[in-house]
């Protein structure tokens, strides 16, 4: 249709085009499209039409103005969208000019279309060059964004950039890390799946396997891609092709139908009807263009009489399809003339189908763009009222630089464009649900909103139904999640998608589900069971409660009683020969120190304290000490009572009672200072000891400083030995109670055990360590006083007769002598 201003268009009607024989010997005949005519595709071309005869009617916008047009069928193929692309830019055919529009340029003003991306970019090279703006309602790859290489290039449905992302978004939010990627094998299929793989990386989605395909491959090559498909392990596949494609690899998995599998598409056969009958695709889901509403648009594509029929080849050829018949001028022979009951208001076709205007509403936006870049370009708003020069001769470029401004609103829906030529970026998200009579609908069940903040783009409204009429969401996964105190470890070889679950190492824990890592806990607390949490380590210590405190506590508390009860033994018989010849008084400091020994160890039970860590080991080293040095003193005073019976020795004087309680309170003494100095340089201290056992802790009385230690027990060895020593030169002494022997006992069973103490401490963990101390305590405390007192007490107790003065003088009476002294 002619016009002041005509409007170039250019869709794909038609998805085949006729083979061409180049012989380079004859002209080749003109190229033609093939195949059924797409009732889609020619809804959207007459969707076109119906804007521009809307401007022409319109009072408000290019009042005055007449806009014409000139539409192109690309056959979806890029030789047709070159050839039309050339006829566009050369200008328009003669039959245009009218002796109105004569001056003006033979060129259109502006080209909306093509449907398909790699033809667009053919068009817009070639257009590009006379600056004559192209403004496509379907070419979505991003690579048309590039103002370098297409500054002439608009589009009013968003760019795959967005929906890559968008779709990625929602495979993660599905959970879906597993997924097998399918897509033309077109600048539409290739750059929008490597936009999302790229979003899908980022977003830590792993895929299984991405295969391109285009329908004009051997069926060989499509069998292939199906055969990739039925073998896969991944429950979701991403879909990034075009109607054409996937009806071909559709139909090829009809015939042996795969597994169950979760689609996920592109806008571009997303929301395509014919599609639709692909039965176990239900549940498909995907991100297609807005559904809206274009007022009166119905009835303009229904109002086809006979004549306007006639008058077009496209309707023609339509209409012939629709109904199976042929018009009179037709040159099909084939069918039956129609006789005129054809009625197009019962037509169920995708052309008469207005339910779902998504695609549609790209086109008639995009015509409303370039209508209001002519509108800029050649009108003034003066006084209220809009004058248009109807006159003045304008060119392209005008209407590009134009183009770059436009915002307005059209039926509700907003119009402009960024810097690269691209409008903001909204879906639908569209999901195949069955209806109630069983066929499949698109139902939109979310959107998603690029212009919003970071986070809030994607929503979802209503209820998902997904592949075989599951209401739950399918799981695509390479390995199952890893539970709380697992981590993941990956297979060699494999992507990071796919993992082991290992345990966490003993002492770490892993809080939440696939961990990457696991962390230690602190030093206080351990892993529970499951290891996935912290809980406090179990303290330990010997205690009165456990079984080994209470044993020991026992025979502690027996010891000490079992003093007790031979010092009084030993003070209701103190008249007895018995016991003033075994010099009483020492006894008596005797059985009180080892009555301390015993009683010490139990400062050894319970939790340590600052006090008790002070306390166990001083007194410990002080009562033992004060007993060695009786013991000693006893040694002594046998060695001095033999040596005081040979004739001129004075040697008694020299160690009488009081030489006795000197020598005992001097070596005492002496332990006294060394405690001393170690409990002011570094004393003992209670720790939670953690590195003996990683489980619990340890609560022990750490030894401060360790010589301070050793000192105290090498002074109480060195006495020890040196009593040892004395006793066994005074073992064969002539006496029937000679002290000595009972002595040498007692000092090798003393020195035996703390001998074995020492290797049995240092290699005893935890509380044991305090156990093997007590033990070795108690041990030498009982080897003394039953070594020492205990054929006393039985002598006492048991053989009375043998108590008396003559038995003890039998042999020799220094020792009584000594005892009376």
């Amino acid at each position: 249709m002619d016009g002041d201003y005509v409007i170039g268009g250019v869709f794909s009607i038609h998805y085949n085009m006729q083979t061409v024989n180049y012989t380079y010997t004859t002209v080749p005949q003109p190229l033609k499209c093939r195949g059924s005519i797409d009732g889609r595709g020619l809804r959207i071309l007459r969707a076109m039409v119906f804007a521009i005869e809307e401007i022409n009617n319109s009072t408000k916008l290019l009042p005055g103005i007449r806009l014409g047009y000139q539409i192109y069928d690309s056959c979806a193929s890029v030789p047709m969208a070159v050839h039309v692309a050339f006829q566009l830019s050369n200008g328009l055919d003669p039959e245009f000019y009218t002796s109105d529009n004569c001056s003006k340029s033979g060129t259109v003003m502006a080209v909306v279309g093509e449907s398909g991306s790699t033809p667009s970019i053919s068009i817009s090279r070639i257009t590009g060059a006379f600056n004559i703006p192209q403004v496509s309602h379907f070419a979505t790859c991003a690579c048309l964004s590039n103002k370098h290489q297409y500054p002439n290039f608009f589009r009013t449905i968003p760019s795959d950039h967005f929906q890559a992302a968008a779709l990625a978004k929602l495979v993660k939010h599905f959970g879906w890390t597993w997924i097998g990627a399918v897509r033309s094998d077109s600048d539409y299929g290739n750059n929008g799946m490597a936009s999302f793989l790229y979003a899908a990386h980022k977003e830590g989605i792993c895929v299984e396997y991405s295969e391109s395909f285009t329908r004009t491959n051997p069926r060989s090559r499509i069998q292939r891609v199906a055969d990739v498909i039925r073998r896969s392990t991944s429950k979701t596949i991403v879909a990034f092709a075009s109607t054409g494609d996937m009806r071909i690899l559709l139909e090829e998995l009809s015939r042996e139908p795969s597994p169950p599998r979760q689609w996920i598409g592109s806008e571009d056969w997303i929301t395509h009807p014919d599609l639709l009958i692909f039965n176990f695709c239900a549940g498909a889901i995907g991100f297609g263009i807005q559904k809206s509403v274009i007022p009166g648009l119905r009835n303009f594509l229904l109002d086809l009489s006979p004549t306007k029929v006639a008058a077009s080849s496209i309707l023609t050829e339509f209409w012939e399809s629709a109904f199976n018949c042929r018009l009179e001028k037709s040159a099909a022979t084939d069918k039956n003339v129609c006789d005129g009951t054809e009625d197009i208001q019962k037509l169920q076709s995708p052309y008469t189908d207005t339910s779902q205007l998504r695609i549609t509403n790209m086109v008639y936006k995009a015509v409303y763009a370039i209508a209001h870049a002519i509108h800029n370009a050649v009108c003034q708003e003066t006084n209220s009222t809009t004058q248009c020069d109807r006159i003045s001769s304008i060119e392209p470029k005008q209407v590009l630089n134009h183009l770059k401004k436009v915002n307005f609103s059209q039926n509700g829906y907003p119009v402009s464009f960024d810097a690269n030529g691209d409008p903001v970026a909204t879906y639908e998200l569209v999901n195949w649900q069955k209806s109630e009579s069983g066929s499949i609908v698109f139902v939109t069940v979310g959107q998603y909103d690029a212009s919003l903040p970071l986070g809030q783009e994607f929503h979802i409204n209503r209820n998902i139904t997904w592949v075989e009429g599951r209401t739950q969401v399918p799981v695509s996964v390479c390995t199952d999640s890893c539970p709380k105190g697992t981590h993941k470890v990956l297979q060699k070889g494999k992507p990071i998608c796919c993992y082991d679950c290992v345990p966490c190492p003993e002492g770490e824990i892993s809080n939440a589900t696939d961990s990457i890592d696991c962390f230690p806990c602190p030093n206080e607390f351990w892993p529970n069971a499951e290891k996935d949490t912290c809980v406090s380590k179990a303290v330990e210590f010997l205690s009165f409660s456990e079984i080994l405190g209470v044993i020991l506590a026992t025979f502690s508390v027996g010891g000490a009683c079992l003093a007790i009860i031979t010092a009084t033994i030993f003070f209701r018989h103190r008249t007895s020969p018995i016991v003033r010849a075994n010099n009483s008084e020492l006894s008596f400091l005797l059985l009180f120190s080892l009555t301390l020994c015993f009683l010490c160890s139990l400062t050894f039970i319970g939790a340590p304290s600052e006090w008790s860590c002070m306390l166990r080991h001083t007194a410990f080293g002080i009562t033992f000490v004060l007993c060695i040095s009786c013991v000693l003193g006893k040694t002594m005073v046998v060695l001095m009572a033999f040596k005081a019976t040979l004739p001129g020795s004075n040697v008694m004087k020299w160690f009488g009672p009081l030489q006795q309680r000197m020598t005992v309170l001097s070596f005492t003494f002496i332990q006294v200072l060394i405690c001393t100095v170690w409990l002011i340089v570094s004393p003992p201290f209670p720790m939670k000891n953690f590195t003996i056992y990683k489980e619990r802790i340890i609560l022990e009385c750490a030894l401060g400083s360790a010589i301070g230690f050793w000192a105290v027990l090498g002074y109480i060895g060195l006495l020890a030995v040196f009593c040892f020593v004395l006793a066994v030169l005074a073992r064969k002494l002539p006496d029937n109670f000679n002290e000595a022997k009972f002595i040498t006992f007692s000092m090798l069973i003393f020195c035996a055990v703390w001998i074995t103490f020492i290797p049995a401490y240092v290699s005893s963990p935890g509380k044991f360590t305090v156990a093997v101390e007590i033990f070795a305590i108690l041990a030498s405390s009982f080897g003394l006083i039953l070594c020492i007192f205990a054929p006393k007490c039985f002598i006492i107790l048991f053989k009375p007769e043998k108590n008396i003065k003559k038995h003890l003088m039998n042999k020799n009476q220094s020792l009584y002598y000594f005892g009376n002294v």
